[in-house]
C-alpha cells in the first residue's frame, strides 16, 4: 500500500456528498448529509425546462414519415437537452432523499420533481408514440447515418423495441400520472418505513440501538452467538413489520401485472424487465436454470465450511462467518487507498477516474439513522462525475463494497463521451466493471499475502461474495416469479412466507440449518419492491465477469484494451452485440456453466489448502 500523506488523510475522511454540481445549494438550509437546494436556482431551472418543453411540443405537427432526416436529428438534440435538464433536477431529489429518508423537505422536493417528471413525459409522449407508430421501412429511412449520430440512431432503434406493447396516447398519459401516486408512492413509503427501523443488539454487555447496516456488520463476526443475535435482531423487527410490508409488495405486484400483462400484453411479468434489459427470454431462463442446477456446488461449499469452522452443520446465521478469529477493522482512509492502489496496478486511467469521485466530493460514506441502507452508484449525466453512496462500518467486506461501487462509477466515466441517452449500459452489463473491480482487488490481496490461513480466508470470503451475488440473487428472481404467480392466485402474506422458505430450502438442501425467522427475509429485500426482477442482473454480471477474469489471468495486459473498449460502449449498443464481439453467446447454457466451473475451481483450491 502506498504511504499515506496528510493530504490523503484529509481527502478520504468519511462525510456526506456535495450535490451542488447538480443544483446550487441554499447555504441557509443544512440537512443531514447534504445541503438543500437554492429555491431561486430551482425555479430558474424549472423555467428553463418549461421553455424547452414548450419548444419541443411545437414539433408535433411537423412530425412525418416524409420529413427530412435532419429534422429528426434536430428533434433528438432538443430531446437530449430536455433529458439533461430534467435528470439534473430529479437526481438531486433522489440523492437528497437517499441521504436522509426522514427529511420532510427532501421528500417534498422529490415528490414535486417526480410529479414534474411525469407531466413532462406526458407532454413529450407524442414523439415516442409517433416514432413507434411508423412501420419499419419508414423508420429506417429516417434514422440518422454516420458516426456523429450513432448514439441517436441506437436510442431510436432501442425505443422501437417496445412498439408491440404501447397503448394509445391518452392511456399512456393516465398510466404515467397514476404511477406517481401509485407504484412510485408505495416504493417511497417502503423506503421510509424500512430506513427508519432500529434494531436492538447487545454488544460487549451493552444493549445498543443500531441501523440495519450496523447490525448486519455483526453477521460477519467470528463469534457464532453474535452472528445469530444479529440475524435474530434483524428479523424480529421485520417480522413485526411484515404485515404492512407484505401488503405493499402484494399491491406493487398487482399493479405491475395489471399494467404490463393485462393492458400491454407482455407474455409474463419478467418479460417487462427482459425487454428493458434488451436480454432475450432464452438467455435469462438459461441463466436461472443453470443456477438452480448448480445449487449442489454451493451446498458442497457450505458443508466444507462447516468442517473448517469445526461444526457439524452450518446454520443460516453462519454462511458468511470468517474462517479466522479476527476483529480487524480497516479505517475508511486506509480502505480507500487500498482500493485506489489496486486500481492503479490494473490501469492508471481506471484509477484516475475512480479518484475523481473523491476529488469531486461525490461520496456519502457515513452511517446515519434515516440514511438509505446498502450502497449504490448513481450516474446522472456524462458531464457530471457519478455519485456513490456507502454505509462504511470499518469491516473488511466494506472494502469490497467500495471497489464495487467505484467500478460502477468508472464504467460510467469510460462511457462519458456518449449521449445522456446512451451512457448507461444495459442492466445485466452494468455489473461488469463493479464485479471485475472486486476480483482484481482480491487477486492483489492473494498475491501479496504469504500466510496460508489468511490466503484461505481471502479466497473463502471471495466465494462467500460470489454466493451472495450469483446464487442468492438468482434465487431471489426465482422467488419473484413464484410470488408474482401466487399473488395473481390471491396468495396471502403467510403463503408468500412459505414460498420464500421453500426457496431457501432448495438453495441450501441439507447443507445448512434454516431457522424460522428467515421466512421474513423477503420483505427486507428492497430490489424486489423497487425494481421487479432486477436481481438476475447481479448473477448475469458475476458469471460474465468470472469468464472475463479467467481471460485476464490467461492473457494479462493484452486483455485490457478489449475489456476497456467494452466498458466504453456504455449503452450505445445492444448487449447481445457487445457480448458477441467478445465471443460470448448469452443463450448458451454452457457459457453460464463455465462461470460455475470457475467457482468450482476456487472451491477445489480451498479444499486443497485445507488438506495440505
Amino acid at each position: 500500500m502506498a504511504v499515506r500523506t496528510e493530504e490523503k488523510r484529509e481527502r478520504y475522511q468519511m462525510s456526506g456528498w456535495d450535490l451542488t454540481r447538480l443544483v446550487p445549494a441554499d447555504p441557509e438550509a443544512n440537512g443531514a448529509g447534504t445541503i438543500a437546494p437554492s429555491s431561486d436556482a430551482v425555479e430558474e431551472m424549472l423555467a428553463q425546462v418549461e421553455e424547452s418543453v414548450a419548444a419541443f411540443e411545437s414539433l408535433r405537427e411537423a412530425l412525418s414519415a416524409k420529413m427530412a432526416p435532419a429534422k429528426l436529428i434536430r428533434a433528438m438534440q432538443q430531446y437530449e437537452d430536455i433529458s439533461t435538464q430534467v435528470y439534473r433536477l430529479l437526481a438531486y431529489g433522489s440523492l437528497w432523499f437517499s441521504s436522509d429518508t426522514q427529511s420532510p423537505d427532501a421528500l417534498t422536493y422529490t415528490n414535486r420533481m417526480s410529479q414534474l417528471g411525469a407531466e413532462i413525459e406526458n407532454r413529450m409522449l407524442f414523439f415516442s408514440l409517433w416514432w413507434k407508430g411508423l412501420d419499419d421501412e419508414e423508420a429506417e429511412a429516417l434514422l440518422p447515418d454516420g458516426d456523429g449520430y450513432a448514439d441517436f440512431r441506437h436510442f431510436l432503434k432501442d425505443m422501437r423495441l417496445s412498439k408491440p406493447y404501447m397503448l394509445e396516447e391518452s392511456s399512456e398519459r393516465i398510466i404515467n400520472l397514476k404511477n406517481i401516486n401509485g407504484a412510485s408512492a408505495l416504493t417511497t413509503i417502503y423506503s421510509m418505513l424500512t430506513n427508519r427501523l432500529e434494531f436492538a443488539l447487545e454488544v460487549d454487555g451493552e444493549l445498543k440501538r443500531m441501523t440495519r447496516e450496523e447490525v448486519m456488520a455483526h453477521a460477519y463476526s467470528a463469534d457464532p452467538d453474535m452472528r445469530a443475535a444479529a440475524y435474530r435482531s434483524l428479523y424480529k423487527v421485520y417480522k413485526e413489520e411484515a404485515p404492512i410490508l407484505a401488503q405493499i409488495y402484494i399491491n406493487l405486484v398487482r399493479d405491475w401485472y395489471n399494467e404490463n400483462v393485462t393492458l400491454r400484453s407482455y407474455s409474463s411479468p419478467i418479460a417487462v424487465r427482459n425487454l428493458n434489459n434488451d436480454i432475450p427470454y432464452e438467455a435469462v431462463q438459461a441463466l436461472l436454470e443453470v443456477a438452480r442446477g448448480n445449487a449442489p456446488l454451493f451446498q458442497r461449499y457450505f458443508t466444507l465450511k462447516a468442517k473448517w469452522l469445526g461444526v457439524e452443520k452450518l446454520r443460516r446465521y453462519d454462511i458468511y462467518a470468517p474462517l479466522m478469529e479476527s476483529s480487524r477493522d480497516i479505517p475508511y482512509d486506509d480502505a480507500v487507498e487500498l482500493v485506489l492502489d489496486t486500481f492503479t496496478r490494473f490501469d492508471h486511467d481506471f484509477a484516475g477516474k475512480a479518484q475523481r469521485v473523491f476529488d469531486d466530493n461525490h461520496v456519502d460514506s457515513e452511517v446515519r439513522k434515516g440514511k438509505r441502507s446498502g450502497a449504490f452508484c448513481a450516474t446522472v449525466m456524462p458531464s457530471i462525475t457519478p455519485f456513490v453512496l456507502l454505509n462504511y462500518t470499518n469491516k473488511v467486506r466494506d472494502v469490497a463494497t467500495i471497489a464495487h461501487e467505484l467500478g460502477h462509477a468508472v464504467h460510467s466515466m469510460m462511457a462519458e463521451d456518449h449521449s445522456i441517452l446512451t451512457q448507461h449500459s444495459s442492466l445485466p452489463l452494468a455489473e461488469t466493471a463493479s464485479v471485475f473491480a472486486e476480483m482484481v482487488m482480491n487477486e492483489q490481496l492473494l498475491a501479496e499475502e504469504k500466510d496460508p490461513l489468511v490466503r484461505r480466508e481471502i479466497l473463502a470470503a471471495s466465494v462467500d461474495d460470489i454466493y451472495a451475488t450469483v446464487m442468492r440473487q438468482a434465487f431471489f428472481t426465482v422467488f419473484e416469479e413464484d410470488a408474482h404467480r401466487a399473488i395473481q392466485e390471491n396468495a396471502s402474506p403467510q403463503e408468500l412466507e412459505r414460498l420464500y422458505f421453500e426457496n431457501l430450502q432448495e438453495q441450501f438442501g441439507d447443507s445448512v440449518e434454516l431457522s424460522d425467522e428467515f421466512q421474513y427475509e423477503w420483505v427486507s429485500i428492497p430490489h424486489i419492491y423497487q425494481a421487479p426482477f432486477y436481481c438476475y442482473a447481479y448473477s448475469f454480471g458475476q458469471l460474465l465477469v468470472l469468464s472475463l477474469f479467467r481471460r485476464y489471468q490467461q492473457e494479462g495486459d493484452a486483455f485490457k484494451p478489449g475489456y476497456l473498449r467494452m466498458l466504453a460502449r456504455g449503452g450505445s449498443a445492444r448487449p447481445q452485440e457487445i457480448l458477441e464481439e467478445a465471443g460470448i453467446d448469452m443463450t448458451d447454457p454452457d457459457f453460464w456453466q463455465a462461470g460455475f466451473d470457475v467457482i468450482r475451481d476456487m472451491i477445489d483450491e480451498l479444499e486443497a489448502m485445507t488438506d495440505s
